[in-house]
């Protein structure tokens, strides 16, 4: 019996599923809409290059990229141990501005790791203007 995927979504515990022939809207199924932004960002118009490089000089990009990728997973951890000592400080309320900073690096994570795996030819910030 296939299953179609518009028949099955996830519905958060507070929240009661609405009827089968109805699609789910971002927030009918407890996705903020900061998320559907950053998703945007994400996946939105990316300006594909004319000319693909070489094979030489993407295998030198993808080095660069992977040491770029070491070193915002090292900046991610510490952002997340920082908000997490804000939010004990601060009755669990996080620091907006290391929120967003966070959304922005996982995005900037996202592009690089399309540009890694050949998903997209379009090089993450410091070759593209960051979003």
């Amino acid at each position: 019996m296939a299953v179609s995927s518009v028949n099955l979504f996830w519905c958060a515990p507070n929240q009661t599923a609405v009827g089968l022939d109805h699609t789910p809207n971002v927030t009918e199924i407890g996705m903020p809409q900061d998320d559907n932004k950053a998703m945007g960002r994400m996946t939105g118009e990316q300006d594909e290059p004319e000319v693909p490089e070489g094979m030489l000089m993407r295998f030198v990009y993808m080095i660069l990229i992977a040491i770029m990728i070491s070193v915002a997973q090292t900046v991610l951890g510490v952002l997340t141990l920082v908000q997490f000592v804000i939010m004990l400080i601060n009755s669990r309320e996080p620091n907006p501005a290391l929120a967003e900073f966070g959304t922005s690096l996982g995005i900037w994570i996202a592009k690089a790791a399309r540009y890694q795996t050949a998903a997209s030819e379009v090089k993450p910030w410091a070759w593209t203007e960051l979003d």
